[in-house]
C-alpha cells in the first residue's frame, strides 16, 4: 500500500480510498455518520477517485521503492554499529547528493541517534561534501530534541573529520553555535572569523542574530544589525527580527513605530512574519483591542500576506479563552477573502473545542478542513481519536486506532487515556487491555488513574491471567504503575486461591525494593494459612512486621493455626515465638497473649498453658486479659475439669465480673448447663451481678436442650434483679413456640406453681397466643403489639412473625413482607428465604423463581432445605 511519506506529499491522501481498497475504508478513518459517514465528508463521486489519481501507476512504484530503501536505510542504523553499519549502508551504493541527504534525514527526524549517524557515514564517503543545507538540517534536528549536550560534542568533534575544509568552516560553527543557543561561544568565532579576513554570509548572519534576540543579547543585536546592513545583507527576515526583539523587551512602542517606519518605505521589506509577531506581542500584553485594530489596519494596506499574522491572532485569542471571537474571525476571514489557516491553527481550535464538549463544531471544523484540503497530522488524528471517544462513536475509533500504524500516524498519551477509559467504561475490557499493551509498547506510559481503573475491572471481572501478564508486562519494559496496582492484583489473587502466583509478584516487587501494603500482606499470610503453609505464612508475618506494620490478633491467630497442624507443631509454634519476642515490635505481653489466644482457637490448650507459665517466668504478671484467654483455651478445647481448677484458682484472687462472664459463657458455649448454672450461682453468692449475655446464653442452652422450665425459671430470677428481657431471649422463646407447645405447657405448670415477675408472665402470654395455645388474637398487628409489650422487636422478630404466617397462608405472609417494608425494615436472607419456601411449598412455584431472582440479586442464598422444595 501506499506509505504515508508519499501520501503526504499529495492531496490525495484526503481523498476516499478507491473501490478496490473498500477493505481498507476505514483505515483511512474519515468514517463518521450513523452507518459510514466521512469523518471528512466527501461527495459520491469523490468515493470512486482512485488514491494514485495524482500520478501514474509506475510513479507511484518508483515512489514504493524509494520508501522502502528508506526503511531499509533507518532499520540498518538502528540494529547495526560502527563498521557493521558502514559495512551494510555502503552495499547500496548510494549516489549521495545534497537532497538524497535531506531526504534521508527529514524522513525519520524524531531518530536522531540514526540520523547523526547516516550524517556521519555520508560525510565519510569519497567524492560527497556536507553542505550548509545538509548541515543545517542536522542542527535543527538536533536542537528540536533538545539534545544540546549532543550538539556541543558533534561541533566540538567537527573540526577533527576529514570533511572539515571542505566547507565553509566557520559559517557552519557559527551557525552551529548560535542554533544550540550558545550566542556567546558564536560570537567569539565571528570574531576569529573578522580576525583572519573572512565574513559569514547573509543567512549565518541572521542565524546568529535571531540567536542573540532568543538568548537576550539585544545591544549586540543592534550593532549586528547595522553589520548586516552595512554589507547589503538587509532583507525582511532581517526587520522581522528586530520586532521580534523590541517585542520580547517588551519596547511595543518602538516595534510599532519600526513598523511603521517599513510600511513609509514602501512596504518592499515589510514581512507578514514581522507584523504576525507584533500582534502576538500585544495578545501577550493583553491588548487584544490594539492587536485587533493593527491586523484590520494592515489588511487594508495590502502590502503584505496576511496569513501570518491572521494565524497569530488566531492562536492568542484561544489562549485568552476567547475561543468564540476566534472562531468568528476565522469564519469572517474565510468567507471574505478565502483565508486557510494551516494545520496547526485547525488543530488548536478542534482541541480546545473538544475540551468544551463542543462536538457538532468539532466535526464542522474537521469538514473545513476537507474541503480546504489541509492535510492532517497526528495532532489531528489524536484529537479526531478523543472526539470519536467523547462522542461514544468507538467502533470507528478503533478503526481509526488500528490503521494508524499502516499511516505511520502516532497516538500520543492523551488518546490513549480517552481510548482505555472509554472502552473499559463500555466494558470492552479486552480491547482496553489490548491498547493499554500497545500504549506501553510504544513508550507512552497512561496516566495512574488509567492504569489502577484497568487493574480494577480485571480483578472485578476475574481475569486474572491477563492481569499477571500485564504486571509482568509493565516489569518487563521498566513500567512503573503505582504499588496500589500491585497490591490489588496480589490480593486478587489471593482471593481466587492463587497465592503462590501471588507470592511470586511479591517476590519481583522485593526486588525492586517496593513495598506491599499491610491489606496485601495480610491477604497473602491469610491465603497460605488456609492453604497448610504455615512456613511461609510465618515467614511473611515477621515480614510485614519487620516493614514497620502491626499484625491483629485475627492475622497471628490463623498463623498459630496454621502451625499447629503440621507435622511438628510444638517446635514450629515456639520457633515463631522466640522470633517475635527477639524482635520487640510489639510488647511481651502483647506478644504472649496472642499465643495464649491462637493455641486456645487452634484447641491446643496445653500450649495455651505453657505460653502462660512462660509468660510468669520472664518476670511478667499475667494480666485479666491473659487469664481470660488461657480460660478459653480449656473451655474451646473441652477441658472442662482443667478450665473449673484454673477458675476456682483464679476467682480466689481476683473478683473481676468478666472473668465470671467468661467461665459461664465459655461453659454455655460447650453445652456444660449444670456447671454453668453453678458458677452463675456462685457469682451470686459473692454479689456479683451476671450480664445479660450471660443469661442469654443459658436460657438459649436449656431451651436447645429442651428442658424449658429451666430456662423459665432463669427468666424469672433475671428479671426479678430489674434486667428486661431482650430481643434475644424474647426470639429464643418465639423460635421454639413455634416448633412445640411443650414450652407453654411448661410456662403455664411453673406460673401456678412459682410467683412469677410480671415481665416474665407477659412473656408467657405471648409464647401461648405465638404457639396457638391461646386463641383470640386473630390480626397480625395485635399480635406485634403484645410483642412489642413484652420486648423490642427486631428483624429476627418480624422473620418469627413471617413463618408462622407463612405456615398459616402464604399470602397472609406476602402482605406481612410489604407492610415491613413500609416501615423500613431491610430484609434479609432468611425473610427471602420463608417467603420463597412457602410459596414453593404452596405450589406456587413460577413466583417462588422471581422471589429468587431478587434474592439471589440483592447477594443472598437458599437454605438446603428450600433448595430441595423448590
Amino acid at each position: 500500500m501506499l506509505t504515508l511519506r508519499y501520501a503526504r506529499q499529495t492531496r490525495a491522501f484526503l481523498s476516499p480510498p478507491s473501490a478496490a481498497a473498500a477493505a481498507n475504508a476505514t483505515a483511512t478513518l474519515f468514517l463518521f455518520s450513523s452507518s459510514a459517514t466521512e469523518i471528512y465528508p466527501s461527495s459520491p463521486s469523490a468515493s470512486t477517485n482512485s488514491i494514485t489519481s495524482n500520478g501514474s501507476q509506475s510513479e507511484m512504484h518508483r515512489n514504493d521503492i524509494v520508501c522502502y530503501f528508506r526503511e531499509c536505510i533507518y532499520e540498518i542504523l538502528r540494529t547495526h554499529d560502527g563498521a557493521a553499519a558502514d559495512i551494510a549502508l555502503s552495499r547500496f551504493n548510494l549516489h549521495l547528493s545534497e537532497t538524497l541527504i535531506l531526504d534521508v534525514l527529514n524522513y525519520e527526524k524524531k531518530d536522531v541517534l540514526s540520523c547523526l549517524k547516516f550524517f556521519d557515514w555520508a560525510g565519510r564517503q569519497p567524492g560527497f561534501h556536507h553542505t550548509r543545507a545538509t548541515f543545517t538540517a542536522i542542527f535543527r534536528i538536533l536542537s528540536k530534541a533538545k539534545l544540546m549536550s549532543l550538539m556541543f560534542e558533534f561541533l566540538q568533534n567537527y573540526m577533527k573529520q576529514r570533511y572539515v575544509h571542505k566547507v565553509r568552516y566557520y559559517n557552519i560553527l557559527v551557525i552551529g553555535y548560535a542554533v544550540a543557543g550558545k550566542p556567546e561561544t558564536a560570537l567569539q568565532l565571528f570574531g576569529r572569523m573578522r580576525f583572519v579576513g573572512v565574513d559569514l554570509d547573509a543567512f549565518a548572519y541572521h542565524v546568529l542574530m535571531n540567536s542573540l534576540v532568543e538568548q537576550g543579547y539585544y545591544d549586540v543585536v543592534e550593532t549586528l544589525a547595522k553589520e548586516i546592513r552595512v554589507r547589503g545583507f538587509q532583507n525582511e527576515v532581517t526587520h522581522s527580527i528586530m520586532i521580534k526583539s523590541f517585542c520580547k523587551q517588551n519596547e511595543l512602542e518602538k516595534g510599532a513605530e519600526y513598523l511603521h517606519s517599513l510600511v513609509q518605505d514602501d512596504g518592499e521589506q515589510l514581512s507578514g512574519i514581522a507584523v504576525g509577531t507584533y500582534v502576538d506581542a500585544l495578545c501577550k500584553d493583553n491588548q487584544f483591542e490594539r492587536a485587533a485594530l493593527l491586523v484590520e489596519e494592515f489588511r487594508k494596506m495590502g502590502l503584505v500576506s496576511m496569513e501570518h499574522a491572521y494565524g497569530m491572532w488566531i492562536r492568542d485569542l484561544v489562549k485568552a479563552g476567547k475561543l468564540d471571537g476566534a472562531l468568528e474571525f476565522l469564519k469572517d476571514k474565510q468567507a471574505i477573502e478565502g483565508y486557510v489557516p494551516d494545520v496547526f491553527r485547525y488543530n488548536m481550535l478542534i482541541c480546545r473545542l473538544l475540551r468544551e464538549n463542543r462536538f457538532e463544531e468539532v466535526y464542522d471544523m474537521l469538514e473545513d478542513m476537507k474541503e480546504k484540503e489541509v492535510l492532517p497530522d497526528d495532532v489531528t488524528m489524536n484529537a479526531i481519536l478523543c472526539f470519536l471517544c467523547k462522542a461514544g462513536r468507538m467502533d470507528i475509533a478503533m478503526d481509526l486506532y488500528d490503521s494508524s500504524k499502516e499511516f505511520g500516524l502516532s497516538v500520543n498519551c492523551m488518546a490513549y487515556n480517552y481510548l482505555i477509559n472509554t472502552l473499559l467504561g463500555d466494558v470492552s475490557v479486552d480491547e482496553a487491555y489490548r491498547v493499554l499493551r500497545n500504549s506501553i509498547e510504544q513508550g507512552y506510559l497512561p496516566g495512574q488513574k488509567t492504569i489502577s481503573f484497568i487493574t480494577d475491572v480485571l480483578c472485578r471481572e476475574g481475569k486474572l491471567d491477563k492481569l499477571k501478564e500485564l504486571v509482568l508486562f509493565t516489569l518487563d519494559h521498566n513500567v512503573m504503575p503505582n504499588d496500589l496496582a500491585y497490591d490489588k492484583f496480589i490480593s486478587a489473587l489471593c482471593r481466587a486461591r492463587k497465592v503462590e502466583e501471588g507470592y511470586m509478584v511479591h517476590g519481583l516487587l522485593n526486588t525492586l525494593n517496593k513495598s506491599a501494603r499491610k491489606s496485601t500482606y495480610m491477604d497473602l499470610i491469610s491465603g497460605f494459612s488456609k492453604s497448610s503453609r504455615g512456613d511461609i505464612a510465618g515467614r511473611l508475618l515477621i515480614e510485614m512486621q519487620e516493614k514497620g506494620y502491626s499484625p491483629s490478633r485475627r492475622l497471628v491467630r490463623e498463623v498459630i493455626g496454621c502451625l499447629c497442624k503440621t507435622d511438628n507443631p510444638e517446635n514450629q509454634f515456639f520457633r515463631l515465638l522466640e522470633m517475635q519476642l527477639s524482635r520487640y515490635r510489639m510488647s511481651a505481653s502483647v506478644i504472649y497473649n496472642f499465643f495464649i489466644d491462637g493455641a486456645g482457637h487452634a484447641r491446643k490448650p496445653e500450649l495455651a498453658r505453657q505460653v502462660y507459665e512462660m509468660m510468669k517466668r520472664s518476670g511478667i504478671k499475667p494480666d485479666l486479659r491473659s487469664d481470660i484467654l488461657v480460660l478459653r483455651s480449656y473451655l474451646n478445647g473441652n477441658r472442662t475439669a482443667q478450665a473449673l481448677n484454673l477458675f476456682r484458682d483464679l476467682s480466689m484472687t481476683s473478683s473481676k465480673k468478666k472473668l465470671w462472664h467468661t467461665m459461664i459463657i465459655g461453659l454455655c458455649k460447650a453445652k456444660k448447663a449444670v456447671y454453668a448454672s453453678q458458677v452463675m450461682d456462685n457469682m451470686k453468692a459473692h454479689n456479683l451481678i451476671p450480664s445479660i449475655e450471660c443469661y442469654e446464653e443459658l436460657i438459649k442452652l436449656y431451651c436447645d436442650l429442651g428442658q424449658y422450665y429451666k430456662a423459665i425459671d432463669i427468666v424469672n430470677d433475671m428479671t426479678q434483679i430489674g434486667r428486661p428481657i431482650s430481643s434475644f431471649v424474647g426470639n429464643v422463646f418465639l423460635l421454639h413456640a413455634l416448633k412445640s407447645r411443650k414450652l407453654y405447657n411448661d410456662w403455664s405448670y411453673l406460673s401456678h406453681d412459682q410467683n412469677l415477675t410480671p415481665a416474665c408472665w407477659m412473656l408467657g402470654h405471648v409464647i401461648g397466643v405465638f404457639s396457638g395455645s391461646i386463641e383470640g388474637y386473630h390480626e397480625d398487628e395485635e399480635l406485634e403489639k403484645l410483642i412489642q409489650q413484652c420486648f423490642r422487636i427486631d428483624i429476627y422478630t418480624n422473620n418469627m412473625l413471617l413463618r408462622r404466617l407463612s405456615n398459616l397462608g402464604i399470602d397472609r405472609a406476602c402482605k406481612f413482607y410489604d407492610r415491613l417494608r413500609e416501615k423500613g425494615y431491610e430484609p434479609n436472607r432468611w425473610t427471602y428465604d420463608i417467603i420463597v419456601h412457602g410459596l414453593a411449598k404452596d405450589g406456587r412455584t413460577a413466583e417462588a423463581r422471581v422471589w429468587v431472582e431478587e434474592m439471589f440479586r440483592k447477594g443472598f442464598g437458599l437454605t438446603e432445605v428450600t433448595q430441595k422444595i423448590i
